[in-house]
């Protein structure tokens, strides 16, 4: 079992190529958000050491998850919090991950185990994929794709940029590229033709 772990800028359009991924190879695909997501939830070790940190912020709702929207403002405003926050919920998204590596390696029923994550680099996941895979999508195409797609302004597409690697780090730390400037179809065959030297004959 090859484990994958997959990167990008935002706007990359990394969902389309895991969705295919997804759907034509025996793997499974994991997202790092996703997990974050359910480790935050009510009952979890993380909830509970958020509830601490966040007490006193209005930023819950009447059953106990966080009100996404208020979460998302204090995190921005408050650079401590954020950065806290990081520190308590990134550490168990990489327990978890490696945790479900080990169990699906001892199964052994999956060709590619696959984790889809936006700080992949940055959180050292190099030490715990098999390979890393970029998704390369030039500024221009990633640009017009939030603006259209997800209603971004100009500013904010700025602002994200201006926090993510640059394209050489992320060339430096990945083993493969995929273009994904073109067609679906083009990126899909860069993806068989990669895959398909790890399938077993």
């Amino acid at each position: 079992m090859l484990f994958i772990g997959i990167t990008g800028g935002v706007g990359a359009g990394k969902s389309a190529i895991l969705n295919y991924m997804r759907e034509n190879y025996h793997c499974r695909v994991m997202l790092a958000d996703e997990i974050a997501h359910d480790l935050m939830e009510p009952g979890s070790a993380c909830h509970e050491t958020l509830r601490i940190l966040f007490g006193a912020d209005d930023v819950w709702e009447a059953d106990g998850r966080f009100d996404r929207a208020k979460l998302a403002a204090v995190l921005f405003s408050d650079e401590k919090k954020r950065t806290a926050l990081n520190g308590i919920v990134h550490p168990a998204v990489k327990e978890y991950v490696i945790g479900q590596y080990q169990a699906e390696k001892e199964r052994g029923e999956l060709y590619f185990l696959v984790l889809e994550a936006a700080l992949l680099i940055e959180e050292n996941y190099d030490a715990v994929c098999d390979e890393l895979w970029y998704i390369y999508t030039s500024e221009e195409n990633r640009r017009k794709r939030l603006k259209e797609n997800r209603g971004y302004s100009d500013a904010k597409v700025d602002g994200i940029f201006a926090s993510q690697l640059s394209e050489a780090v992320f060339r430096a730390h990945c083993a493969e590229e995929i273009d994904n400037n073109g067609t679906p179809e083009e990126s899909f065959r860069q993806i068989d033709a990669i895959l398909k030297k790890h399938l077993p004959i």
